[in-house]
């Protein structure tokens, strides 16, 4: 984020260039961290003095920066982007995964506002190292290291390419991210900064400190040169997002309804209110980063080195779900106030047609239809992610004549616990209107909703004489305990790497091939998964203990739901087990839950493992290349082909009749994957480039599992394993051209063009609903979906008690192939050029890019679910079934970011506002399944977001600042089936600000 004024670096020799290139990025990444500086920054204004023995570059701020790594993409022999160092760390962002959103065509998603996805053209198939080494993740997925878990402090540069080489480690669809370290042997003085920040969290109410230092030095010995780099970083953060979810997945038709003073309903069909959850996230993150790099250069043709990178992270839970359950009971007792039309608009060219919805009203008992619904729950979710993940590299480079060869092993691991501790309790309503009935943890509690104004809110309705009062909602002994989930899950994955790349320069030898590369790597990847984890749910009143048994563990819950928006409507009096406590003494917190459970003959055992969810799969692979590079006139590049051979074991259990029996399974497949980049200079200010290349994308780990896992939930899907899908394959076709039509400035325009074959789709087998809306709660389940053992039946049976059949959920490969067309824009200009007519003015710059893509494709379909099915009968007048080709998720057609940036008189500011498409997911609020949106994934509607940033140099040493992020609190909507269609989650995200200063020798 912040810079130290300028730094001198100081070259000599025909190696100059790249000295001053790596070593000015080693130094302004330590001292500020700032951007790269080569001979583009002498064309941006960069003072430059020589004499016989050296020449000296005085490197400032932003321009040169951007200009050193406008330089490196123009030099590239393929298609890259690269961020360097000063542009991580002056612009507004404290993620890696939100200084990616920089680059043109990448998008990201966030959690609870704090980036931690990134989409490359569309897609989060990519791949993730750490300077050219594979990462791996804290999950059973492929998605590398998450960019929450690394400060940008210590890395000096991003390079994403979008269009590999040869040599290039296959594994990626959009492309390959590569965070890389300083090189110490590039420095060439002693570097030390210091930084200190405090993070702002609005919605948290919280200031959370960040701390971060560097130190780098080389020297020449008796041995050779030696360098050394140390980078480390400590942070916390905080980070609480809204996430209200209103269900309207009940189809009422037309004179069956009433309201609830008896009065008859509309003549027409419409929706009612199915759920209501409102969900509190609230993060946080404790964080510490190290970064090293140890270098030896014994002479002038040999070198070793030795990185490490290590982060451990605790990403800690502490979140509220008030839940409004129950209310189908009653949707025929409780017509709205007032309606909406919902056009659902197209599926695949069938007109869905539209319907009303309910928008506001209220939802109260009616003790003859149901004497014990709607009810009242509040669930206290507290857990974390604890990870431990490690990357070390070890290797070396020797060069003889033309041959040079470099080798290198590595290691990447991630170790993660998820220690969890979630309970939630029953409201029990004293108004004696509301008599208990014994057999079932309900009693009756009114509501009231209004979804004017694209606003989800909803709350007690204090207005009815059903409700409760204030002080009733926040006495204990009007709760009862109705569940408990104690889990601490282990995840463990790693990856070896062994890797030898060799060179033969052939230039002056032949026509027009420079040199030829080839090389072989090894690499065994492993994913084990442990489940450990109790589960209690009580099932009736009789089973549960009162709140006044465990008073001691109660506390209030969160009442700032309404800080976003300022909302009047919304649960605001509600109890939950104390969340510290819970994280703090687990072991404290269960003992006194179970001495409550005794006193209704019940228990929760210590957490096991689960042999049904375990599993444990390892992935051997061996690739070669070969790569000839080439120059004729103004034309370059290389082709290559690279040879891939994986093999797969997968080992788990099958569970019947309490009996564990391992099963196996084993595969293997091979691919040639072709690769050619081509560039040609064809004049000094225009570059136009093509490429051609094929990879593929695996499976992952948990997709392939062979055992399966059961969530609590009566609503969320089983999701079992497919140990038979073939990776997906993928040909990438890009060409550009780029106009470097002044100092540090370029527009750029590209086309691309994916063709993806075996893209793995989700699909779901819904459960079969009788007429009054209840599940089969027998095993096999004849009509469809599986058996879950675990969550309490609430209102989908009329029999109390815990086990029924849910959806389940699996991955296949579409049969069909899919295609994706896109063009980017891409504009930098920097006024610097005109300081002698423009003055203060020249101190100002743009940096702006533009993607538009295009799915198509496919033949893998979602079908509505059973309710939906009725839902879109009523609302298009067809009998179904409705179905729609997934295609791709998170895959948003337009895409657009824009910074305007000022740099002058010690002076430096930016401001971005990025903005991003609508785009289908499965991430929805508080776990909502397939099934609860209609049986398609939901829409995030399109949203912009503005961060800004200002820095000041006090001195030559010292740099405040300040910067925000969400600074027009941007919040988020969900929609189900389609775009603009029903709303259905909103998510509402921090704003936070962060100020601070660094201090640099």
């Amino acid at each position: 984020m912040f810079r130290v004024g300028i730094a001198r670096v100081s070259v000599t020799g025909k190696t100059s260039a790249m000295a001053a290139l790596l070593g000015s990025t080693a130094i302004m990444m330590l001292a500020s961290p700032a951007y790269a500086q080569d001979t583009a920054t002498q064309e941006s204004g960069a003072a430059v003095a020589s004499d016989a023995n050296e020449n000296v570059i005085i490197v400032s701020g932003i321009r040169s920066s951007l200009a050193s790594a406008l330089a490196e993409k123009r030099e590239a022999s393929s298609l890259v982007e690269v961020i360097q160092a000063e542009d991580i760390g002056k612009l507004p962002d404290q993620n890696l995964a939100e200084v990616l959103e920089n680059v043109t065509g990448v998008q990201i998603t966030r959690r609870a506002g704090v980036g931690s996805g990134v989409q490359i053209r569309g897609t989060d198939d990519n791949r993730v190292e750490i300077n050219g080494v594979g990462t791996v993740g804290s999950g059973t997925g492929r998605g590398g290291i998450s960019f929450e878990d690394i400060n940008a402090a210590i890395i000096s540069s991003v390079e994403v390419t979008k269009a590999p080489e040869a040599k290039t480690t296959e594994g990626s669809v959009g492309g390959t991210i590569n965070l890389r370290t300083i090189r110490p042997l590039d420095l060439t003085d002693r570097v030390m900064s210091f930084r200190a920040q405090g993070e702002y969290s609005e919605l948290s109410d919280s200031i959370k400190p960040r701390f971060s230092a560097s130190f780098g030095d080389s020297w020449s010995t008796g041995m050779g040169e030696i360098g050394i780099v140390l980078s480390g970083s400590y942070t916390q953060q905080e980070a609480t997002s809204f996430r209200p979810r209103v269900d309207r997945d009940t189809l009422i038709a037309q004179g069956s309804g009433v309201t609830s003073t008896g009065a008859p309903g509309p003549d027409f069909d419409y929706i009612g209110i199915q759920f209501l959850n409102q969900e509190l996230e609230n993060f946080e993150y404790d964080t510490i980063n190290f970064a090293g790099t140890l270098e030896w250069a014994p002479n002038d043709n040999l070198k070793f080195f030795f990185d490490a990178i290590v982060n451990d992270q605790e990403r800690r839970q502490d979140s509220s779900r008030i839940q409004g359950s129950g209310v189908s009971s009653l949707r025929f007792n409780n017509v709205p106030d007032s309606f909406e039309t919902v056009n659902y608009g197209t599926l695949d060219g069938v007109n869905l047609g539209s319907i009303q919805a309910a928008l506001t009203g209220v939802i109260e008992p009616n003790l003859a239809r149901d004497d014990d619904d709607p009810n009242l729950r509040f669930s206290s979710d507290t857990g974390a992610r604890v990870t431990d993940s490690q990357v070390y590299r070890f290797g070396g480079e020797w060069e003889s004549g033309r041959f040079s060869m470099q080798a290198e092993a590595s290691r990447s691991t991630s170790n993660t616990r998820n220690p969890n501790l979630s309970t939630t309790l029953n409201f029990i309503n004293p108004n004696p209107l509301t008599p208990l009935d014994g057999t079932s943890n309900d009693n009756s509690v009114p509501f009231r909703y209004d979804l004017t104004g694209g606003a989800l809110t909803f709350g007690v309705n204090f207005d009815s004489p059903f409700a409760p009062t204030v002080d009733q909602l926040l006495d204990p002994n009007n709760t009862v305990l109705d569940a408990i989930t104690a889990s601490n899950n282990r995840t463990e994955n790693a990856e070896n790497a062994a890797r030898l790349d060799m060179s033969l320069e052939l230039e002056d030898l032949t026509g027009f091939i420079t040199s030829v590369d080839w090389g072989y790597r090894y690499n065994k990847a492993s994913s084990l998964f442990d489940q450990i984890r109790s589960t209690f749910g009580t099932g009736a009143i009789a089973n549960s203990p009162n709140g006044s048994l465990f008073s001691e563990l109660i506390v209030q819950g969160p009442s700032n739901f309404g800080d976003f928006d300022g909302r009047a409507l919304a649960f605001r009096n509600f109890l939950v087990v104390d969340p510290d406590r819970a994280f703090s003494d687990p072991e404290g917190t269960l003992d006194i839950l179970q001495a409550a459970l005794a006193t209704t003959n019940g228990s929760i055992d210590d957490p096991v493992s689960n042999p049904a969810a375990f599993f444990d799969i390892d992935e051997t692979t061996n690739a070669v290349y070969g790569q000839a590079n080439f120059e004729f006139g103004p034309v370059r590049g290389n082709i290559g082909l690279r040879y891939v051979s994986t093999k797969v074991n997968s080992r788990g259990n099958t569970v019947a009749a309490g009996v564990v029996t391992p099963v196996t399974s084993s595969g293997s497949y091979q691919e040639w994957l072709p690769r050619v980049n081509l560039v040609a200079d064809v004049t000094d200010d225009i570059v136009i480039r093509a490429s051609y290349g094929e990879d593929l994308l695996r499976p992952d780990f948990n997709d392939l599992s062979l055992s399966v896992s059961f969530p609590t939930g009566p609503n969320n899907a089983v999701s079992l394993g497919n140990p038979n899908l073939a990776p997906e394959t993928v040909q990438s076709f890009d060409a550009s051209v780029s106009w470097y039509f002044a100092p540090a400035s370029v527009l750029s325009v590209g086309f691309f063009h994916k063709k993806r074959d075996s893209l793995f789709v989700t699909q779901v087998e819904d459960v079969a609903i009788d007429a009054n809306g209840f599940r089969d709660i027998t095993d096999p389940c004849e009509g469809g979906g599986i058996f879950n053992p675990l969550p309490d039946r609430n209102v989908l049976s009329n029999i109390p008690g815990n086990g029924l059949c849910v959806p389940l959920q699996t991955i296949i490969n579409d049969t069909a192939s899919t295609k994706q067309t896109g063009v980017e824009v891409a504009f930098q200009y920097d006024l610097s050029q005109f300081e002698d007519t423009l003055g203060f003015a020249s101190g100002f710059g743009i940096i702006a890019n533009y993607t538009y893509q295009k799915f198509s494709g496919g033949e893998a379909t979602n079908s509505a679910s059973t309710r939906g099915a009725a839902i879109l009968a009523s609302s298009s007048g067809l009998p179904g079934p409705f179905t729609r080709v997934q295609g791709l998720l998170d895959f948003s057609p337009h895409a657009y970011n824009a910074t305007l940036y000022y740099e002058k008189y010690g002076i430096s500011a930016r401001a971005r506002y990025t903005w991003r498409d609508s785009f289908r997911t499965l991430d929805t609020a508080a776990g909502a399944s397939l099934n609860s949106t209609l049986g398609f994934p939901t829409v995030t509607e399109s949203r912009g977001q503005l961060n800004a940033s200002v820095t000041y140099d006090v001195t030559d040493y010292l740099n405040i600042g300040v910067e925000g992020v969400n600074l027009t609190k941007s919040k988020i909507e969900q929609s189900c089936v389609n775009s603009g269609a029903q709303l259905c989650f909103q998510g509402l995200p921090d704003r936070r600000i962060t100020f601070g200063a660094t201090l640099s020798f």
